[in-house]
Order: structure tokens, then C-alpha cells, then sequence
């Protein structure tokens, strides 16, 4: 692959060349076919095809909300919702009512007291769990019916790019294509990344995990086991995403059998595990490492007691990677193809969509003005690397808090206030928005102190972020204690003036988080106190 001038013309050219057509490329190419830009959407592979990152979060159907009525994608709509995935989407796909967390301790059985959940507020319960090949598809075949060009089945070995003209591409079998733009949305493998030299080698990343994942039948809902039978939290486990927490890891089930009507016996399952303390083994078969663990963890295991996996299990080795940039003259890298962080938390898809939304209005502007400046998209490389920077900060701590429970307890504090407090930022900005139609309005939230994170909680969960990744670091270096750890974090978060006094998220005995009508009432009437900071009195003003 190389970087030299080229001659541009061509019968076929296009704005925008897309590569990869999974749930970024897809939605990107359906809002900017739909907005007039001449779109190419191209693919290694076709659909429908299996893919994980499944698990969807408040920020993600907010975001995607946005998008649907920002560029006037009507049918992209649905995806914010359970009823309209199932309904309109993907009937095959789960529901997601909370985030459950279960705390294990190898050796000892588990201790019903140790578990988190974050209940999805039941004015809300918008999230799903993604039957993605199903999901992919769907935007697939939306952005073709509004004009993108297909070309699945085809691999680029060969990017050619002239900064005043555009992108050259060519295929393993000879073909060409011109573009006045290049967006890689592919994944690790990400053809611009190789052809220019962008990755981070070693990367930045903190955290170190690799991970093991199939879909599986027979899976039991935890809440039917012998431990889960002693548990108290709000909302069953099998009603959201559930993660079993170890020294050394994390186990997701996510469930898509789980609702009235479900038509789907499937079952996602994956193990991540620190590759430093468990390093891959060559020639180890993921199913048998998968049933050692279960060995190990009796009490999980009783959950898989009889399940069996549908499709070859996917194993990985570390799966942290980054860019040294994500833009560049005609080309910017998106999702996968950006970087990676682990899937905790589920903030995959939530980062994806971020920049789908701020690059597609840059796009439709430059294939109307034919500005294709580097610096008319320098933005989207400072939101990615700003959340690929969060990210790592929420994952690294979880993994050092993986160790003791009250650090993890403490940890999972920093990941709500993480989660709820932007949310709550971006909803804002959306009633404005269709209140006033205004687009200033949505422009405004890329005004940010702290890229990846919106302006009016930026800093104070900034902060907030790096005490925790320092106080985590002297753990991992053995000069702090775990549960000194935990009490230093705690008073933290006791002493943040931005986080609303009724959420708790200050005291270790409010494992379980329900942002019930009464819970919201009160957050209301303490923004509208001088206790509140100015900016949280904004947020939750009228």
C-alpha cells in the first residue's frame, strides 16, 4: 500500500468509500445516502454474519435517538428501543433491564451481600441485548435502500491517496474504486491503519485482558441457582446483562430468552480474563479452558450445568489496541478500526455511535462545499482518543478492584457516575433539539473541556476518573491497600459536590442502584438547592 498522487477520474466516483459494513459502517452509510452524499459501502465478508458486542446502554439508545432525527433516518429509530428492535428490527434479540455484577472469591462460596446492580429506570427500560447479525443486516440493507452502492465480498489490498484529490482503492482481484474520502470502519485488521502506520506500538492502553466468547443453548438464569436463590437485588439477574467479577476477570451472559414472547433459545457467553495472570496457551481449545474455569467457580458453574455451545468459540490473545492517529489527509478510522479497549461496561456500540454522529454532518457538508480539509475533521480523532482513553481508566480500575470487594465496590461508583451523569447531559440536549429544531444545539455538545466526555460533567468526572486510576495504580504497585483503597475512594466520592446527594453513590451499602420516580424527584429538588454545583443545577433544571 503506499501514498502516491494519483490521476482522479473516474466513471465511478464516490464522496465517501466506507470499509466495513457492520453496525458503524452500516448506520453511517444509510444517514449520509440519505442526506445526497454518493456513498461506496464496502465489505471483506457478507451478510448475515455473526458478531458480538450485543449489550446496549441508556447513552446508546440516546445517541442513537439523536442520529434517527439529526439526519432524518426514520428507520434507525426503532433501534433506541426494545419494542422497536423487536418489533421493527430483530425479533431474535433480548432485553436488558439492569447491569448485574456478582462477586466471586475462588475457594469460598459466594457471599450474597457482594453483588452491584444499576437497575434501567422503569420509565426508561429502552435497552437491549443486540442479536447483531440481525442488527447489522437490518442497517446494511437500509443504507443500499437509500442509495449506498454495495460491494460485500470484496477485500481492499491496495490505498492510494492523493491529499488534494481523494482515495484510490483497489481490490485483491484488481478492481478499482475512487473516493473523495475514506472512512475505516472495519475492526483490528484495519487496511488504513496498515497502510499508513497508525498503530500505538506498545499501545497506551493500561488495562490487559484477552477473552473467549460463544453464543450458547441451556444456559440457566442465574436467579434459578442455589446462590442466586439468596440474592436480594431489584431486578433478576436473567432480566439484563450479567457479569460474574473474579480476581483476574470477568464472565458476561447475556441473555436473549429473556422476555415474554422471546423466540430466541440463545445465549452470548465470554470469559476475559487478565492475559498477564492467564496467558493464552497454544493449542489449548477454548471449551476446555472455559470448563476448567468452571471448575474453579462451582458457583457459576451451576448455571451451565447441561448448556452447550451452538457455534466454535472465538479466542483472542490481548485485546487492547490503539492509534497513533484516527485522522488523516482523506481518511479517518472509526470503532474497531480505531482501537479497543475490552468489553466491560458495554461502551462499544456507545462510542461507535458518538462518532458517527459528529463525523456524518462533516461529511455531507464537505461532499456539498468539497472542503475534505484534515483539519475540518480533526475533531472525531479528539473524541476518539478520548474515549478510548476513558475506557481504559474505567476497565483498568475494574480490573485492579476485581481483587477485593470493597475496592470493587467502590469502583463501580466512578463507572455509574460515568454513565448516568453524561446521559442525563446528552437527554437534555435532545428535548432542546426537538423542541427548537435548532442544530446549534447538537453542535454545541462536540464544546468539550475533556474529550469524550460532554462539556457540563467533563471536568468533574475527569477528576474524578484520575483519582481513581491513581489510587488503583498504587495498588497494582502494592504501596496502597485494597480496602485502604476503597475508603479513600469512597470519601471521594462522599466529597464530589457534582453527584446528587440522593443517588448515594458515596456509601458502600448501596450496592443496588434504581433510579426510581422518588430517586429522580429528589436529585430535582437537591439541583434546585445551593448544594448543587451550577452546572448539575443546569442539567437537572427545567
Amino acid at each position: 500500500m503506499n501514498t502516491t498522487a494519483h490521476d482522479t477520474q473516474s466513471v465511478d466516483r464516490f464522496d465517501v468509500a466506507i470499509l466495513g459494513a457492520g453496525m458503524a459502517g452500516g448506520m453511517l452509510g444509510a444517514v449520509l445516502a440519505r442526506n445526497g452524499v454518493k456513498v461506496l459501502l464496502l465489505d471483506a465478508g457478507t451478510h448475515p454474519r455473526f458478531a458480538v458486542g450485543e449489550s446496549t446502554i441508556p447513552y446508546t439508545s440516546s445517541m442513537t435517538r439523536i442520529i434517527a432525527e439529526r439526519y432524518d433516518v426514520p428507520e434507525i429509530e426503532p433501534l433506541s428501543s426494545f419494542k422497536g428492535i423487536q418489533e421493527k428490527v430483530a425479533p431474535m434479540s433480548g432485553r436488558k433491564q439492569n447491569f448485574g455484577f456478582v462477586y466471586h472469591q475462588e475457594g469460598r462460596p459466594q457471599n450474597p451481600e457482594q453483588v452491584n446492580q444499576l437497575v434501567v429506570p422503569q420509565w426508561q427500560r429502552t435497552e437491549s441485548h443486540l442479536f447483531r447479525q440481525d442488527v447489522d443486516s437490518y442497517l446494511f440493507n437500509l443504507a443500499v435502500r437509500y442509495g449506498a452502492v454495495p460491494k460485500v465480498s470484496t477485500r481492499i489490498a491496495d490505498i492510494e491517496v492523493d491529499p488534494e484529490h481523494g482515495v484510490r482503492l483497489r481490490s485483491d482481484r484488481g478492481e478499482e474504486f475512487h473516493a473523495s474520502y475514506l472512512v475505516d470502519g472495519s475492526g483490528f485488521r484495519s487496511p488504513v491503519a496498515d497502510a499508513f502506520g497508525l498503530r500505538e506500538k506498545p499501545t497506551r492502553a493500561r488495562t490487559h485482558s484477552r477473552t473467549m466468547f460463544t453464543h450458547m443453548v441451556g444456559v440457566r438464569p442465574f436467579d434459578e441457582t442455589s446462590t442466586g436463590r439468596l440474592h436480594k437485588q431489584p431486578s433478576p439477574w436473567h432480566h439484563g446483562t450479567l457479569h460474574h467479577v473474579f480476581d483476574g476477570g470477568w464472565l458476561w451472559v447475556i441473555p436473549f430468552d429473556n422476555h415474554d414472547g422471546a423466540l430466541s433459545p440463545l445465549c452470548s457467553v465470554g470469559l476475559t480474563l487478565d492475559e498477564r495472570v492467564h496467558p493464552p496457551r497454544p493449542g489449548t481449545d477454548p471449551q476446555a479452558e472455559f470448563d476448567a474455569f468452571l471448575r474453579r467457580f462451582p458457583d457459576i458453574a451451576e448455571q451451565f450445568l447441561g448448556a452447550t455451545a451452538v457455534r466454535p468459540w472465538v479466542a483472542t490473545g490481548r485485546l487492547q489496541y490503539s492509534a497513533k492517529r484516527t485522522v488523516g489527509d482523506r481518511y479517518c478510522l472509526t470503532a474497531h478500526a480505531a482501537g479497543f479497549i475490552d468489553a466491560l461496561y458495554s461502551r462499544g456500540l456507545t462510542n461507535t455511535l458518538e462518532v458517527v454522529n459528529s463525523l456524518a454532518w462533516r461529511l455531507i457538508e464537505a461532499a456539498k462545499d468539497g472542503d475534505w480539509s484534515t483539519e475540518r475533521f480533526q475533531y472525531i480523532d479528539e473524541l476518539q482518543q478520548g474515549l478510548f482513553d476513558i475506557h481504559d481508566d474505567l476497565v483498568y480500575c475494574s480490573f485492579v478492584g476485581f481483587r477485593d470487594y470493597d475496592l470493587w465496590n467502590a469502583v463501580t461508583r466512578v463507572w455509574q457516575s460515568t454513565s448516568i451523569l453524561p446521559t442525563v447531559t446528552i437527554d437534555r440536549a435532545y428535548r432542546m433539539y426537538l423542541a427548537s429544531r435548532d442544530e446549534q444545539i447538537l453542535r454545541d455538545l462536540e464544546k468539550r473541556d475533556v474529550p469524550g466526555l460532554p462539556a457540563l460533567v467533563g471536568q468533574d468526572i475527569a477528576g474524578l476518573l484520575a483519582f481513581a486510576r491513581e489510587t488503583c495504580r498504587e495498588v497494582e504497585a502494592g504501596t496502597l491497600e485494597p480496602k485502604q483503597a476503597a475508603a479513600r475512594l469512597f470519601q471521594r466520592l462522599r466529597n464530589s459536590a457534582f453527584l446528587p446527594a440522593p443517588f448515594e453513590f458515596g456509601s458502600p451499602d448501596n450496592r443496588c442502584f434504581d433510579a426510581t420516580p422518588a430517586v429522580i424527584q429528589a436529585a430535582v429538588a437537591w439541583a434546585a438547592t445551593d448544594a448543587a454545583p451550577a452546572n448539575i443545577a443546569t442539567l437537572f433544571g427545567p
